[in-house]
């Protein structure tokens, strides 16, 4: 596999990865947001607990992010970051 070739990769690697810890941050935010609203407007007492749908949704969201960028955020990579993948993609 040529560098360029290498290079590409781990870009793609990386921009994946960073995805996937967006998504992942953005997903805990917004549960904890849907459990607080679900808190102020009743509560245990309003029935059941309705933030797990919403959850669970976002939830399968972020494990096929996790497995497209560990099985194979946005802004770009540093050189280094891209050098080093592209050392532990040669390795592999």
């Amino acid at each position: 596999m040529s560098d360029d070739q290498l290079r590409d990769r781990a870009l793609h690697s990386l921009k994946a990865k960073r995805g996937f810890y967006s998504l992942l941050i953005t997903w805990v935010v917004l549960s904890a947001l849907f459990t607080v609203i679900w808190l102020l407007t009743g509560g245990p007492s309003s029935g059941g607990f309705w933030p797990v749908w919403p959850i669970a949704g976002i939830g399968i969201a972020v494990v096929f992010s996790a497995v497209s960028a560990f099985g194979g955020g946005s802004g770009t990579p540093s050189e280094a970051q891209i050098q080093s993948e592209m050392d532990r993609l040669k390795g592999s």
